[in-house]
């Protein structure tokens, strides 16, 4: 693996950068701390739009769908400069790293024509339906169902820790349409639809992020699914692959660590305990950002990443909490209103060990398919 960056790869970054000096407003770090907030909501849909017009919001999506045919690593690089500077896309990361490409791989033409262009415009919101109060990371036991009349499905259950769901135009939904591991499937759901109720869960991590949802008798014509009947697990397995490793966490991290010993230094306060303890948070970030890099090489090389996503996914993980802690110990003024992006970074940690699949989970994966570990008896 070469990770040297190519001159067109050095250019891209600082265009990117660029774009960002010159389209973040003053006032972005306060707006930062509510990710799933009307006011940042309304902001993201404006800046990915500016990102569109600039060629700067799907480099990595064919020419079709208004991309221009970039490598991974071009989508990669978007990434850990958004994420850097707070993610101002906002929730349309989604659509750019997984629901798009999973939609061009896997929907119809009908789908695509209908889905894929307000995304590539950075005009269009979506939410994901996977977890149940009964069914977090384990998508086998949920419980929404969605019975076949005709040409149509009509959904019934509930959805939890919904994220963006109260701006969301529609719903990357699963739903049980048979008993088994094989009985799930996907249906693509305005979120207009008549009978989904949307209540925002109060939280401590920004306004208006996490939702639960209910489905009543919630009617969609068979076209609405994604794929073929119980073919979600095919699907989602590769959506989560694209999920886990496109959201460069740790680049925000990183910076955070470096902003809080800045805070330390400025006061005369960075003695040794503070050093070895940022020292291990930088090194977690450093080995977070290389088990991602070799999985963006892995793709650039046509392969399709296994366990070393979920790896990965937890360097990430251990990077987010070892600088959470190193702020906690050493700079808690910042969690009090002494530094807005500090705040809203500590907040962000608090879930990095839950969003797009638990820690634990990932350790089981880590353990069973790369170390090949025996499962423990149950």
């Amino acid at each position: 693996m070469d990770f040297d960056w190519t001159e067109e790869q050095r250019d891209f970054r600082a265009t990117v950068k660029a774009f960002l000096d010159d389209n973040l407003p003053p006032d972005w770090e306060e707006l930062a701390h509510g990710p799933g907030s009307e006011v940042q909501t309304t902001f993201s849909k404006q800046f990915c739009g500016a990102l569109a017009q600039a060629g700067l919001l799907v480099p990595h999506w064919p020419v079709r769908w208004g991309g221009r045919d970039a490598d991974p690593w071009a989508s990669f690089i978007l990434a850990e400069e958004m994420w850097a500077a707070g993610e101002p896309r906002g929730g349309q990361y989604m659509n750019v790293n997984w629901i798009g490409p999973t939609l061009m791989r896997f929907g119809s033409e009908e789908q695509q024509s209908r889905y894929i262009p307000p995304m590539a415009q950075g005009q269009t919101l979506w939410c994901q339906g996977f977890s149940e109060p009964e069914a977090g990371s384990d998508l086998a036991s949920l419980r929404t169902r969605a019975e076949q009349h005709g040409d149509t499905y009509r959904i019934n259950g509930q959805k939890i820790w919904t994220s963006y769901a109260g701006h969301a135009d529609t719903c990357f939904l699963l739903a049980r349409t048979s008993q088994g591991k094989g009985g799930i499937s996907i249906f693509l759901l305005p979120m207009d639809t008549p009978g989904i109720t949307v209540r925002q869960i109060p939280s401590i991590i920004g306004e208006g992020d996490i939702h639960e949802v209910f489905f009543d008798d919630v009617e969609v014509p068979a076209t609405a699914m994604l794929g073929e009947e119980g073919q979600a697990w095919t699907i989602v397995r590769e959506a989560l692959s694209l999920e886990r490793v496109g959201i460069p966490r740790f680049a925000l991290a990183s910076r955070m660590l470096h902003r809080a010993v800045a805070h330390l230094k400025r006061d005369n306060r960075f003695g040794h305990s503070a050093m070895d303890q940022a020292a291990r948070a930088h090194a977690a970030c450093e080995a977070a950002r290389l088990g991602s890099y070799n999985i963006i090489d892995q793709r650039c090389h046509g392969q399709i990443p296994g366990p070393e996503a979920s790896a990965a996914r937890f360097g990430t993980v251990n990077a987010e909490r070892l600088v959470a802690e190193f702020v906690v110990e050493h700079v808690p003024e910042a969690l009090a209103g002494g530094d807005a992006m500090l705040q809203a970074h500590h907040q962000r940690a608090i879930v990095a060990g839950i969003a797009s699949g638990a820690a634990e989970i990932q350790l089981n994966l880590i353990a069973t398919e790369l170390l090949e570990l025996p499962r423990e008896p149950r």
